[in-house]
């Protein structure tokens, strides 16, 4: 494996400013990163594939982000697909393997189901699926985003260091470095602008969503792989195996001694699954 160097760069969208890091040359790699987190969480996998591949890791505006988009940015998960449509689109992207983790996942099945075009193979890990989304005890979150001051209520208590290591901890085995965790929850709790995206995107996490582009994935021929840690108690493996069934050309491949964060767990059998996968 050589490790590439990646290159901080900008792009303005329709829906404003967004960093995304580069690295490699070759066909095109797009990740997708979940709720409150940043592209950090695919350095690993990016350093064993940019070698072979183009990888493009994003900021995308899911609340850790460093620069807050329009005010009036579309942040529903149809609104960041057609983000990520745009940003494909934007740098005349073709035959694109979109990678997608957490509610990234979500975003990416949104994205496949609603602007397929560009894409050629879609990877998912652990993330939200069906009527999945959002998981466990996070459905409380979207109807009390709504409410006013109710996105400050629940960002509160991660203004607490020890608080916000605490609520990471359950996504990775391996565990997150704290500098990493907040890194991640400063630019919400300092930065109100980027207050206003995270609001905005916590709000509109609906069942909904992946309903849709689960009904929609069932006639697609663009071939998917799920790459799954099994055990996952946000993201049960029976989702996986349901979205398999329901689709075409699906594989799922168990990744062990993982948790949610599987690119950080597991970067290396990401990486080999992945390229496996492009061929």
């Amino acid at each position: 494996m050589t490790t590439q160097t990646s290159e901080r760069r900008e792009v303005q969208l329709p829906a404003g400013r967004l960093r995304y890091r580069e690295a490699g040359q070759g066909r095109p790699i797009v990740f997708v990163h979940g709720y409150l987190v940043d592209s950090r969480l695919w350095d690993g996998v990016v350093d064993r594939l940019a070698d072979r591949f183009r990888c493009l890791a994003p900021d995308w505006p899911l609340g850790a982000q460093q620069v807050a988009l329009d005010p009036n940015a579309d942040l529903t998960p149809t609104g960041i697909a057609r983000l990520i449509a745009d940003f494909i689109e934007r740098l005349e992207l073709d035959e694109v393997t979109v990678v997608g983790n957490d509610s990234g996942g979500a975003i990416s099945q949104v994205l496949a189901a609603n602007h397929p075009g560009g894409l050629t193979r879609l990877v998912l890990t652990n993330c939200d699926t069906h009527e999945n989304f959002p998981p466990g005890i996070f459905k409380a979150m979207p109807p009390l985003a709504k409410l006013p001051g109710g996105m400050l209520a629940l960002s509160a208590p991660f203004r607490i260091p020890f608080v916000a290591r605490q609520a990471f901890a359950p996504f990775s085995r391996r565990g997150i470095p704290d500098e990493l965790v907040a890194s991640w929850m400063g630019p919400a709790t300092q930065d109100r602008g980027i207050m206003h995206d995270l609001k905005k995107v916590t709000a509109g996490m609906n069942k909904r969503y992946t309903l849709d582009a689960a009904a929609k994935l069932r006639n697609t021929e663009l071939p998917i792989r799920l790459l799954w840690a099994p055990g996952d108690k946000f993201f049960p493996i029976k989702y996986a195996e349901r979205l398999a069934s329901e689709t075409n050309n699906t594989e799922l491949v168990q990744i062990p001694d993982a948790k949610t964060f599987v690119p950080l767990d597991q970067p290396e059998r990401v990486a080999d699954e992945i390229a496996r996968f492009i061929g």
